[in-house]
């Protein structure tokens, strides 16, 4: 339980940088942060079922929220199955490329990182 607490922690951490960044137009910065917010959600709902991540290897954490809570246990909505690639997708061309993350691309991304972590969050709680 300690660890999906403190993982969760991260994530609302992570969570207030994006908005942070948002709210000064720093569309970059906030898409890395909410892709992390948004892993550390997915660590944080595996550990709550009992599905340890050792080392955070991020397909793998992908792959066990996908296969694992979404199809296997049906714990999260189908939808949420592409949430984490396309967060990742964006921060990538944040993070390592010449172009710039729109406004745009990261509201959209906020608001399902915002959806996501509160689905979570209330799964955690039950």
């Amino acid at each position: 339980m300690e660890t999906t607490r403190n993982f969760l922690d991260k994530a609302r951490e992570n969570l207030k940088a994006a908005e942070l960044c948002a709210a000064q137009e720093l569309y970059n910065a906030c898409a890395n942060r909410i892709y992390y917010a948004a892993l550390h959600a997915a660590i944080a709902a595996l550990a709550q079922r009992g599905i340890r991540i050792e080392k955070i290897d991020h397909k793998l954490v992908q792959s066990e929220f996908n296969g694992k809570l979404i199809y296997r246990q049906k714990a999260y909505p189908a939808k949420f199955r592409t949430y984490l690639p396309d967060m990742q997708a964006l921060r990538n061309l944040g993070d390592y490329t010449s172009d710039n993350v729109s406004k745009t691309r990261a509201s959209q991304q906020l608001a399902h990182l915002r959806e996501m972590l509160q689905q979570i969050e209330q799964e955690v709680a039950a």
